[in-house]
C-alpha cells in the first residue's frame, strides 16, 4: 500500500509539472507570436492607410508595386542568389566536413575556426577586404549581381557549419562508413549514399538559414554597388514609403512561405524515411 501511495504521489507531481510546463509553453508561444506578428500588422496597417484622417482603407500601395519593374528584377536576383548560395555552400561544406570526420579528425578544430571566423568580422570590415577581390571577380565573371554569391557563401558558413555539425554529431559516422566500406562501397558512395541521407534534416536546416540570410542581406550589396531586393526596397523608400513597406512585407511573407514549403518537404521526406525503416 505504501508503494502504491508513493507511486500515486509521484504520478500527481509529474502531472502537475507537465501542466505547468504546458502553460509555460503556451505563454512563451503567445509572447513570441505577438513579438513577431505585431511589426507585420503595423506594416500592413501602414500600407493600407488612407490619405486623410478618416479616409477608408485602400490597397493603392500594393497596386503600385507593378509600376516599379526594377523590383521584379531585384526579387528574381535575390531568389537566384539564395539558390546559388545554398548549392555552393552545401557542395563546399558537406563533403569537407564528412571527409574531415572520417579521415582527418585532427583538422576539425581548424575547419571549425575557419567557418566561424566570419562571425567575428563586422560586415563593413568584410566589405573592405572583399572590394579589391571583387575587382578580379568582375573581370572574370562580369558585373552581375549574382557574383554576390561568393560573398554570401562566406557569410552563411558559420550558421551552415553549426547546422551540419549538429547533424553529424547525431549519427555514428565512423561506424556507418566502416560498415559500408566492409561491404565494398567506395568513399563517394559512403559519403553520398550512406552519410548524406542520414543528415538530410541538418542539410535542410543549413539551406533554410542560407535562404533567410540572403533574402535579408543589405550591407554588402549596398557597399559593393549591387542591387538585390533589400537595396531596391531602400531606394524605393526614398520615393514612396508606402510602396516600399508593402514590398518589404511581401518579401517577408514570400520568405516565410518559401521556408515553410522547404520545411514541409524535408519533414515529409523524414517521415517517409522513418516509415521505410520501420
Amino acid at each position: 500500500m505504501a508503494e502504491v501511495a508513493t507511486r500515486q504521489r509521484h504520478h500527481g507531481v509529474n502531472a502537475r509539472r507537465r501542466r505547468r510546463l504546458d502553460v509555460w509553453r503556451r505563454v512563451v508561444f503567445v509572447v513570441l507570436g505577438l513579438f513577431f506578428l505585431t511589426p507585420l500588422y503595423a506594416m500592413a496597417e501602414f500600407t493600407t492607410r488612407g490619405n486623410g484622417e478618416n479616409a477608408p482603407r485602400t490597397l493603392d500601395a500594393w497596386r503600385q508595386i507593378v509600376e516599379y519593374p526594377e523590383l521584379t528584377g531585384a526579387i528574381l536576383t535575390s531568389l537566384e542568389l539564395a539558390a546559388i548560395t545554398s548549392v555552393v555552400m552545401l557542395l563546399l561544406l558537406v563533403p569537407t566536413m564528412i571527409w574531415v570526420r572520417l579521415r582527418l579528425p585532427r583538422m576539425r578544430r581548424v575547419v571549425e575556426y575557419i567557418c566561424l571566423l566570419p562571425l567575428t568580422i563586422p560586415a563593413l570590415v568584410l566589405v573592405v577586404g572583399l572590394a579589391p577581390i571583387y575587382l578580379w571577380v568582375t573581370y572574370f565573371f562580369g558585373d552581375s549581381p549574382l557574383t554576390l554569391a561568393f560573398a554570401y557563401v562566406v557569410l552563411v558558413l558559420p550558421y551552415a557549419y553549426r547546422a551540419i555539425d549538429s547533424g553529424l554529431e547525431a549519427i555514428d559516422v565512423p561506424t556507418m562508413s566502416e560498415a559500408a566500406r566492409s561491404l565494398g562501397a567506395g568513399w563517394p558512395t559512403v559519403m553520398w549514399r550512406v552519410v548524406v541521407p542520414n543528415i538530410r534534416p541538418a542539410i535542410l536546416n543549413a539551406s533554410l538559414l542560407s535562404v533567410a540570410l540572403v533574402m535579408g542581406e543589405f550591407t554588402i550589396a549596398q557597399l559593393l554597388n549591387y542591387q538585390n531586393l533589400q537595396v531596391a526596397i531602400n531606394l524605393l523608400g526614398r520615393a514612396n514609403a508606402g510602396v516600399s513597406i508593402a514590398v518589404a512585407l511581401a518579401s517577408l511573407l514570400l520568405a516565410f512561405a518559401l521556408l515553410l514549403v522547404l520545411s514541409f518537404v524535408g519533414g515529409g521526406r523524414g517521415a517517409r524515411s522513418a516509415v521505410e525503416k520501420g
